[in-house]
């Protein structure tokens, strides 16, 4: 049975799709359950202002003050409602994205004094402010309370990606939309304020800093920069592991105790362009990776899964969908903080060699392996045959 989606609405109007597993054991003649809260009305669509001294645009969205913080299990707004909790989720599901209640852009896709084009953004003024439009997700991986993408199942996980893939291709054909940023935050070091596995989408009215930086490096290099990358990465000594479609490694200059670099072999603008093969071995890949994060100690490993995505409307044929994950722990009860130099310059200094952590990696990938054959998952999955270095 493929994938399937369930569209409907929450109570306040705002978009809510279920997406069931291939082997869901949830009955598909059911009607899901109907949200009948009575909540608040939407907040009015957030406010950006630009910084004269870089030309960034920086979102004002001051109804997130409010959120929900760190709630008890039996009131976790992310699990399916209940009579004693009143959640976000009418029904129970295998995964769920909704919009978010408290969003950082939008909830408004149009407005008189939304931005006019990339032209409007890009100039620089003194005291320049337009609406923040755009649209925030919330992506449930599963019903239950803990966990992360990592601990899902690899047919939960290719739910997952499906979902992505589709609120990506979704959001992209908004009004206003300029990038699609995939994400999950993992861990109270983080700055996570709710354990239930969980990741977000954000559909900016802009190009993000960090793709504006990337694609002065890709003007400066040529059309081939992600193919020479992916070409001096798969001949050195940091790869983590390689499968038909992607190869995974710790990154040249990584700035980062704990870094991850993924890159499909063949040039997608973002995980909507993705195959339905490609899918299929990214979902082991990017499972094992993480769980290889979380066997480096003892403990779970914080970290942040960033899906870099081409912008919208511009460089489609040149920027190359890629995943960075990051953590700051730099050792089994330590976290790298930015201070001065990281966080007042963005002049990032490293605490271990890249060649040391790809290491350090590939002893953690080889625990979980063995670890999954010896609970009899077996290792005849493509991405446990992958060529490891």
């Amino acid at each position: 049975m493929p994938i399937t989606l369930r569209p409907t609405t929450l109570a306040d109007g705002r978009e809510l799709i279920y997406f069931d597993d291939a082997d869901t054991t949830l009955d598909p003649n059911a009607e899901r359950s109907v949200d009948r809260r009575t909540l608040d009305p939407r907040p009015e669509t957030a406010r950006m202002r630009q910084d004269v001294l870089t030309g960034e645009w920086v979102s004002i969205a001051a109804n997130r003050q409010n959120r929900v913080f760190l709630p008890p299990a039996d009131q976790d707004p992310l699990s399916p409602q209940t009579d004693a909790n009143p959640s976000e989720i009418p029904a129970l599901y295998d995964v769920a994205v909704f919009e978010n209640r408290s969003p950082s852009f939008g909830p408004g896709l149009e407005h008189p004094d939304a931005p006019a084009g990339l032209a409007d953004l890009r100039e620089i003024g003194f005291e320049r402010s337009l609406a923040s439009v755009g649209r925030c997700e919330v992506v449930c991986f599963s019903p239950e309370h803990d966990g992360s993408f990592g601990s899902q199942s690899v047919s939960r996980a290719r739910t997952i990606i499906e979902a992505w893939a589709q609120r990506t291709d979704a959001l992209s054909r908004m009004p206003g939309i300029e990038q699609v940023f995939v994400f999950e935050n993992r861990g109270q070091e983080i700055g996570v304020t709710l354990p239930h596995p969980h990741g977000q989408i954000y559909a900016y009215p802009f190009i993000t800093p960090r793709t504006t930086t990337l694609l002065r490096s890709i003007a400066a290099v040529g059309r081939e920069f992600f193919e020479r990358i992916l070409e001096t990465e798969q001949a050195g000594p940091r790869v983590l592991a390689r499968t038909e479609h992607f190869t995974a490694f710790v990154p040249f200059a990584a700035r980062w105790p704990l870094e991850i670099h993924l890159l499909p072999h063949r040039h997608v603008p973002d995980l909507a362009g993705l195959t339905a093969e490609e899918k299929d071995d990214l979902a082991p890949l990017y499972r094992r990776l993480l769980r290889a994060l979380d066997a480096v100690y003892d403990s779970p490993t914080p970290y942040i899964a960033a899906w870099h995505q081409a912008p919208v409307n511009e460089a489609r044929d040149a920027v190359r969908l890629m995943l960075q994950v990051t953590s700051p722990r730099r050792a089994a009860d330590k976290l790298k903080y930015l201070a001065g130099s990281e966080a007042a310059m963005g002049a990032f200094i490293g605490d271990v060699t890249p060649e040391a952590q790809a290491q350090v990696l590939r002893d953690a990938l080889a625990r979980v392996d063995a670890a999954e054959v010896g609970a009899g998952a077996g290792a005849a999955t493509p991405t446990q045959k992958a060529d490891e270095q």
